[in-house]
């Protein structure tokens, strides 16, 4: 579920909160993503797409943890960072194709148990789904009873003007 296309002038935000690290605007798109799925089935728990330990020392925080806590703290829903971790750091994905960006995140995560709970992943955007889909193969390996993904915002599919 995406809140919004990534486009003017949402495009401008996503990269601000992220490249710039402005959270006050992080927190601004992670309500806006609680308000925009509040409509739907209440997870049992809310975990951000996690971050290598390089790319948290880079930008000195996960944008998907800022969002997640928002989305959280929105919905009364708890939150557990720390259950779902990147084990190993790998390129951006940005530019890859879908199958490449697969194969970069293949055994990239490692989740603990999460036995039987609806799990929500949060992320700011999503391309291919290639890192939800990554993330909720290992969560549903892990126990999850289901896992959807939320994103603040979806890159619009090739040939539609961005």
């Amino acid at each position: 579920m995406a809140a919004f296309e990534y486009r003017f002038p949402l495009d401008r935000l996503v990269q601000r909160f992220k490249f710039a690290g402005d959270l006050a605007v992080g927190d601004f798109l992670g309500t806006a993503l609680a308000q925009a799925v509040a409509a739907g089935a209440r997870p049992d728990l809310v975990l951000p797409s996690p971050a290598s330990d390089r790319r948290l020392r880079e930008r000195g925080f996960n944008p998907a943890a800022v969002l997640a806590k928002r989305v959280a703290r929105e919905l009364d829903v708890p939150w557990h960072p720390a259950l779902l971790r990147k084990v190993r750091h790998t390129p951006p994905q940005t530019g890859l194709p879908r199958k490449a960006r697969e194969r970069n995140l293949r055994g990239a995560f490692r989740c603990a148990a999460v036995e039987g709970l609806r799990v929500v992943l949060v992320d700011d955007v999503t391309t291919t789904g290639a890192t939800l889909e990554a993330l909720a193969r290992e969560l549903r390996g892990a126990g999850a009873r289901e896992v959807v993904g939320w994103v603040v915002a979806r890159t619009p599919p090739p040939g539609q003007d961005a």
